[in-house]
């Protein structure tokens, strides 16, 4: 399993956005990374320096968001539907997306994944991925 630091994913999100500003080739995860750097703008500024990325605190103060762990749900959400694991998240997705876009879609189910994250730290289980493709499906269904 891979697991890399903090500075790796910085400078993986910080390579991909040069690579693409460059017209340079990417491998498959790059392609998929650059393309939902694409659809944050707003992260730019922040991937251009990596080595002042990796030195960047993200604490939430000010409402700042972290670009990097944003782009990293994104790419887990992506590769989650790519094998639909937990059973049932392409589809939930596909609901979602079908009602307003891809990344709609995919910041609803970030909001189910940090929660189901987050609740399983609180109790010290693990992740209840059937709890949370519930949320988001509840999330593509409602009115």
């Amino acid at each position: 399993m891979f697991n890399p630091t903090q500075e790796e994913v910085r400078r993986f999100f910080c390579n991909v956005y040069a690579k693409s500003r460059d017209g340079l080739p990417m491998e498959a995860l790059e392609t998929i990374a650059a393309g939902w750097i694409d659809a944050h703008p707003e992260y730019h500024a922040d991937l251009v320096d990596a080595d002042a990325a990796v030195s960047r605190v993200y604490d939430g103060k000010n409402g700042q968001e972290n670009p990097f762990l944003h782009l990293s749900m994104h790419l887990s959400i992506s590769e989650q539907c790519s094998i639909d694991q937990p059973r049932g998240i392409r589809q939930a997705v596909e609901l979602l997306a079908a009602r307003s876009s891809l990344l709609d879609a995919h910041h609803a189910a970030m909001e189910c994944l940090g929660r189901m994250m987050w609740e399983a730290q609180r109790a010290g289980r693990p992740p209840d991925g059937e709890a949370y493709v519930d949320c988001v499906q509840r999330r593509a269904t409602r009115d």
